[in-house]
């Protein structure tokens, strides 16, 4: 369709400007000037008002030029007529006139989108005005170029405008919002008014358009990379029951990627990491862009953000002074400043929680006793320190899994009783939960308080006191480890005073993986009596050993089966098989609790089984879990308690520890006293005869 305009197209363009011009001459006789309309004011891709030339001197005889002619429905009629005219604005209003062609023409070039800003969106595209066609008044056919979208559609354009600025407006506000514990994710969290969107508003209403959208940018790239460590604080909470620390957990994401690989294979490891990349790219992007977005449209709307402003700034303070809650959540929040500040405090704090743990390692209460003093009491004994993966009080105590794991606890202490031993129970407060069970091992073998990665390498880089140590010190035991879980080298071995150390490597295993755990514990407690305790040895045996069938996810989940079959391992391929897959439960919280449930009872009937089978007038094992399950199994707000036990036959073993106030059996009851991990060495060295000399 043809783009018309109200005012004269001429060829002539070397006439003077209008501020320049004399008077004009009365038009020549027989020529009638058009009376100019409003809308011919505006010429499209000129400056001047559409008024006709003075003629050119000399030039009296000459035709009267043609003027421009536009196209109707009813045929053509010059321009000015009012016959189809058209205002020839992009805003679609109505002025008054008969409405022109269907298609309304482009804006003049350099014309803004009615919803534009200079440093916001802007409207479709528009190229320079359709030029003259032969010099005479009817304007060319349009040009082969597709018109901008918004053009075309722009109720469409409008409603995914006004779309896309409330999906900008809510994320801002969730991530303004976004609490960093999966529990406290509710309606009223995110019906509080932010402080800091407040000054935000108020801050890019007073500033120019360039400081304004470097300023909107790098709000929301901070804000962004707030949004993912809350996401990474949402996680570290459900797995390990705190928050993520961005000094020292960057090196578990390495640990996480092996369990990925190890649960749901190499390309779902893969493809698990790559949609987290994807979303922190995502999450940084869009942030960014939406704050960008908002700070425009403030700036495009000053006054009725300036009043908005006002009164949210007016709301934010009352109900800070008053304390005004919805369920237990205040309405004015400072939720962003807050956790900044929390994220500070930690950091300050890992930091300096360094240097003092560094002076910490260094005291040892039995650091210097002599050889001939530790350990008097058990001369003589096969001992056995043995952790069971994730065991810990919720097992015995929760509901869904209690019944199951109680009455495997029952029944195996039925078979010690029956075989001559006896035990005592009681609880610990492990230093790590959900995960990272390296903590709990050194906590518990060194006596220090390890719940950090930075304690731990600090730890096992000097030479501190372990319980597996001791024994060694003292010249008269062999000291082994059997950890199927480690799957590399292990320097940690010469800190924990371990003089042989068998790995997964070292066990002889032929059979499945069981998700993450290399071989069910049955057979690494048979591969520990086949390469070590079994054959002669010239010294009683200190024993460090694992076990991993009950780590998450809990699936598949190998059972026992009878003594004389386990061989290589090959007779678990059809177990692993028949099992169940972790996508299975692992979004469920109840089967996975159900699954947890059955883990600890496979693991701790594996243990005693051997410990009956094996065990001798000699032999002391001492066994516990390492830390509490994730909190979906564990539960919100679960206890960091985790069961101890120790069972011998010689009854002199237990009448040691007669007043530590333990529970009989291999179940602590529910009041059972509790100690802290790391206190648990100096008592068992004091009690078996062990004189300090710090």
């Amino acid at each position: 369709m043809s783009f018309t305009s109200s005012s004269r197209q001429l060829p002539n363009t070397d006439e003077t400007p209008e501020r320049e011009k004399p008077e004009p001459d009365a038009p020549s006789p027989g020529t009638e000037r058009p009376a100019p309309t409003a809308e011919g004011q505006r010429a499209v891709g000129t400056t001047q008002d559409a008024t006709d030339p003075e003629p050119e001197r000399g030039a009296t005889d000459a035709e009267p030029e043609p003027q421009p002619v536009v196209r109707t429905p009813e045929g053509e009629a010059p321009a000015g007529s009012g016959a189809g005219s058209s205002s020839g604005d992009d805003d679609g209003e109505d002025d008054g006139e008969e409405p022109g062609p269907v298609s309304s023409p482009p804006p003049p070039a350099g014309h803004a989108d009615e919803g534009g800003d200079e440093g916001g969106d802007t409207g479709g595209d528009t190229g320079p005005a359709a030029p003259s066609a032969g010099g005479v008044g009817e304007a060319a056919p349009p040009s082969g170029r597709v018109r901008g979208w918004r053009e075309r559609y722009p109720v469409a354009a409008t409603v995914l405008a006004w779309t896309v600025t409330g999906l900008a407006a809510v994320l801002v506000l969730f991530a303004l919002l976004m609490p960093g514990k999966a529990d406290q994710f509710h309606p009223a969290q995110f019906l509080r008014v932010p402080v800091e969107a407040v000054f935000g508003a108020a801050l890019v209403l007073v500033l120019p358009r360039r400081p304004r959208i470097a300023v909107s940018a790098v709000a929301g790239l901070a804000l962004g990379v707030l949004t993912v460590l809350n996401l990474l604080d949402v996680g570290f909470n459900e797995y390990l029951g705190r928050g993520f620390n961005v000094v020292l957990d960057w090196a578990l994401f390495s640990d996480a990627q092996a369990y990925l690989q190890d649960t749901f294979g190499g390309g779902g490891a893969l493809g698990i990491t790559i949609l987290a990349v994807v979303l922190v790219i995502a999450v940084l992007a869009l942030v960014t862009l939406s704050a960008v977005r908002l700070g425009n449209l403030v700036a495009r709307n000053s006054e009725v953000a300036t009043r908005a402003t006002l009164v949210a700034a007016i709301v934010w303070v009352t109900c800070a002074a008053l304390g005004v809650h919805v369920t237990g959540v205040p309405i004015a929040s400072e939720h962003v400043a807050l956790a900044v500040q929390d994220r500070a405090h930690r950091v300050r704090d890992t930091i300096r929680d360094e240097a003092e743990f560094r002076k910490i390692a260094k005291k040892d209460t039995f650091a210097n006793t002599p050889p001939d003093q530790l350990l008097t009491d058990l001369r003589g004994k096969d001992m056995m320190i043995t952790f069971i993966e994730s065991y810990g009080r919720s097992a015995i105590e929760d509901p869904v899994m209690a019944p199951g794991v109680d009455a495997t606890l029952t029944a195996e202490n039925k078979k010690l009783t029956g075989a001559g031993f006896a035990a005592k129970s009681g609880w610990l407060t492990s230093a790590t939960y959900g995960g990272s069970s390296w903590l709990g091992h050194s906590t518990f073998l060194s006596g220090l308080w390890i719940n950090n990665q930075q304690r731990y390498r600090t730890v096992t880089a000097g030479d501190h006191l372990t319980l597996p140590g001791a024994f060694e010190k003292t010249g008269d035991w062999d000291t082994v480890g059997v950890m199927p879980g480690v799957q590399k080298a292990w320097p940690e071995q010469k800190f924990y005073g371990i003089d042989k150390l068998y790995d997964s490597r070292d066990l002889g295993y032929r059979g499945p993986k069981f998700s993450w755990s290399t071989m069910p514990d049955q057979y690494a407690l048979t591969a520990f009596e086949r390469l070590v305790h079994g054959k002669k040895h010239d010294k009683p045996l200190m024993s460090t050993i694992i076990l991993t069938s009950s780590h998450q996810p809990w699936a598949p989940i190998p059972r026992t089966v009878p003594q004389d079959q386990v061989g290589d391992g090959s007779v678990y391929d059809a177990i692993e098989k028949a099992g169940k897959r972790p996508g299975d439960i692992i979004t469920d919280a109840r089967k996975s609790k159900e699954e947890y449930g059955k883990s600890i009872q496979y693991s701790v009937t594996s243990l005693i089984d051997y410990l009956v089978r094996y065990g001798n007038k000699n032999t002391v094992l001492i066994f516990l879990g390492d830390h509490q399950p994730i909190a979906r199994v564990s539960g919100d707000h679960a206890s960091r308690d985790v069961p101890v036990s120790i069972v011998a036959k010689d009854p002199k073993v237990l009448d040691r520890i007669a007043d530590w106030g333990w529970t009989d059996g291999l179940q602590p009851e529910h009041n059972a006293p509790v100690w802290k991990m790391s206190a648990f060495r100096d008592r068992f060295l004091t009690a078996y005869g062990s004189t300090p000399h710090s």
